[in-house]
């Protein structure tokens, strides 16, 4: 039996690029609370976005190397469904946390085997590893040994995809979801929103099941 992949728009900035996320079909909202990023953006930001809908929304709060109090407190405030961990935390450090957590991870880092087993978290996100970077760099992840993970976890595949090879990186990794920033941008921090809507369209539609 197959499901429909589940779509992450990340890198989210403003309100009239989350309408258009949410009306493309994307399941996911992602915000990215770090202030290095290109599309960072801060909680009360995030707040006065999210307040704004009038629907239901799953909001991904991503945090780099940030305190577990700190991203408990924004998850509080600003009605997070998650927390994506995407730097250099330990996995001790986050146990049994009270929001749902998802840990970024870049398989060819060393012992990465090993530190997976240690988070218990709801999803991993698999991402490209480039030295100095903490995502949204555009490049692809190793689908091969994404794919691996992801007979055996919950993965959401992120790192490189774009509207012209999602629909492959769903055939070859069969991953639980597929999450995008920079795929779909016109500018940094900016969504292109055709390619928003081709891109949801192209993940959920041809190629778009997992089973």
């Amino acid at each position: 039996m197959s499901s429909t992949i589940e779509v992450k728009i990340c890198g989210l900035t403003n309100l009239d690029d989350v309408l258009g996320a949410l009306d493309a079909g994307a399941d996911y909202l992602g915000f990215v609370m770090y202030d290095r990023s290109p599309r960072g953006i801060t909680a009360s930001e995030t707040a006065r976005i999210l307040e704004r809908l009038d629907v239901p929304v799953k909001a991904v709060g991503v945090f780099v190397n940030e305190t577990r109090a700190n991203m408990e407190k924004i998850a509080s405030d600003c009605g997070l469904h998650a927390v994506q961990v995407h730097g250099d935390e330990r996995a001790a450090d986050f146990a049994e946390m009270p929001v749902m957590l998802w840990r970024s991870v870049r398989l060819d880092a060393p012992g990465v085997d090993t530190a997976l087993d240690e988070w218990g978290a709801e999803r991993l996100v698999v991402d490209a590893s480039v030295p100095g970077m903490y995502g949204g760099t555009g490049v692809a992840a190793d689908w091969v040994a994404a794919a691996q993970l992801a007979a055996k976890r919950p993965v959401m595949l992120a790192g490189g995809l774009t509207t012209g090879n999602v629909a492959e990186s769903v055939r070859m990794v069969k991953p639980l979801g597929v999450d995008t920033a920079s795929g779909v941008e016109r500018e940094p921090g900016k969504k292109d929103l055709e390619k928003v809507r081709e891109f949801v369209r192209k993940a959920k539609g041809e190629g778009g099941s997992r089973g």
